[in-house]
C-alpha cells in the first residue's frame, strides 16, 4: 500500500485534470486554461491551471464572450520545516504534536484549490479546497525519508456565491454535497454547513460571502471540537481520505449543472454593476478574513500569484450603494439571505 501522501498526491492531481477538462468541454471556443507547473526551491512542486482572456491592445477587458471571466484550478505539494512558532500554534488543536519551544519539525502539505468567476451576473462563483497535512519527527541521523508521523489532519470545503438568488440551483448544490457527506455519516453535513456560515462571514459587512456549502478542518482520529465522540463518522485516514474522495468526486455534477443553466442568460449593465459589487464583497473576504490567504501571504518565498489567483479580475466598490437596499428587489433578495443564512436541504 502507498503511502498517504502519495494516494492524496494521486488524487488532487487526477482532480484537477478531470475539472480542467470539463470546463474546456463547456466553451470549447474560448481560450484553454494556461498549465503553469512551478518547483518550490524549499521543496515541492504544483502545477497551476488558470483561465483569463487577455484584454485587446487600448482595452481594459476582453471582449470575447466566454463562460468563465477568471478562473484557477490549484495544486500544490510541498514539504519543509516548520519554525518552533507554527508548531505551537498547531498544537493547539493536535496535541499529538512535541513542542518545547526551540525545536522545529518537517511538515508535508497537499491539496487542490480552485475558484471559479463565471461572466455572467447570474452564473454563481464557486469555491473548492481540499488538502492533507503531516508533521513528522525529525529522522533520526543517517535516516532516509520522513521521521515519524506525528499528527496529520485532513481540512477542505466547497461553497457557493450567487449574485442573482435562484433557489432549486442552492438546494441542488447543497444536496449534492450532503449526498456526499451522509455515506460516511450524518452529522457531517449540517455540522460542516453550520461551520462554512460561521467561516465565510464579512464581520464589517455583517454577512456571508455566499450560501455556503461545506467547511471543515483538523479532520483526524483525535476529538473533534465539532463533531460528537459518540457518533457514527470516519475517524482512520482510510476512512478520511474516503470522505475526502467522495467530497472531489461531487464537485463537477455539484456545480456545472448551475453554471449550464446560466451561462447564456441575457443580462444588462444594471446586472454586471451588482455582481462588480458582490465581487468587491468577495476581494473583502478573502484579503481580510481568509486563512489560507493570510498564511500564504506570511509564508517566506511564498508563491504570490497562486495565492491571490483565487481574486477575480474585475470588481467593483461604490460610496454607499443603493443596490441591494430595496429587500423587494432580485438584489435584495440575495441580500436577506446573506444576513440570515438559510437550511437549503
Amino acid at each position: 500500500m502507498s503511502s498517504m501522501r502519495q494516494r492524496v498526491e494521486q488524487f488532487i492531481d487526477d482532480l484537477q485534470d478531470q475539472i480542467v477538462t470539463e470546463l474546456e468541454k463547456l466553451d470549447e471556443t474560448a481560450p484553454k486554461f494556461r498549465r503553469d507547473t512551478w518547483i518550490r526551491p524549499q521543496g515541492g512542486r504544483g502545477l497551476s491551471c488558470i483561465f483569463a482572456c487577455a484584454p485587446e491592445p487600448g482595452k481594459t477587458t476582453s471582449s470575447l464572450e466566454t463562460v468563465l471571466e477568471k478562473a484557477g484550478v490549484n495544486v500544490s505539494v510541498v514539504h519543509g520545516t516548520l519554525p518552533p512558532s507554527a508548531v505551537k500554534e498547531m498544537r493547539a488543536d493536535h496535541s499529538t504534536i512535541p513542542y518545547d519551544g526551540k525545536t522545529s519539525l518537517p511538515f508535508f502539505a497537499a491539496g487542490i484549490s480552485l475558484v471559479i468567476h463565471p461572466k455572467n451576473p447570474f452564473s454563481p462563483t464557486v469555491h473548492a479546497n481540499y488538502r492533507y497535512f503531516e508533521i513528522c519527527e525529525q529522522p533520526a541521523e543517517g535516516e532516509e525519508g520522513p521521521g515519524k508521523v506525528v499528527a496529520w489532519w485532513f481540512g477542505g470545503g466547497c461553497d457557493l456565491t450567487p449574485n442573482y438568488l435562484t433557489e432549486s440551483d442552492v438546494k441542488h448544490f447543497h444536496q449534492t454535497l450532503k449526498d456526499a457527506c451522509d455515506q460516511h455519516g450524518r452529522e457531517l453535513y449540517p455540522a460542516f454547513k453550520k461551520w462554512c456560515d460561521e467561516y465565510f462571514y464579512i464581520v464589517h459587512r455583517q454577512e456571508t460571502r455566499g450560501v455556503g456549502g461545506l467547511f471543515f478542518d483538523d479532520l483526524s482520529s483525535e476529538r473533534h471540537a465539532r463533531l460528537s465522540e459518540d457518533i457514527e463518522r470516519p475517524r482512520t485516514p482510510d476512512e478520511i481520505f474516503a470522505l475526502i474522495q467522495s467530497l472531489g468526486a461531487a464537485f463537477l455534477p455539484s456545480y456545472i449543472p448551475i453554471l449550464q443553466a446560466n451561462a447564456t442568460k441575457p443580462y444588462t449593465e444594471h446586472h454586471r454593476r451588482w455582481q462588480l459589487l458582490r465581487r468587491g464583497r468577495y476581494v473583502e473576504f478573502n484579503l481580510v478574513y481568509d486563512r489560507g490567504t493570510k498564511f500564504g501571504l506570511k509564508t517566506p518565498s511564498a508563491r504570490i500569484e497562486s495565492i491571490l489567483m483565487s481574486l477575480p479580475e474585475t470588481a467593483r466598490w461604490e460610496y454607499i450603494s443603493e443596490l441591494g437596499t430595496d429587500e423587494n428587489s432580485e438584489e435584495g433578495h440575495l441580500v436577506a439571505v446573506l444576513k440570515n443564512p438559510r437550511e437549503w436541504v
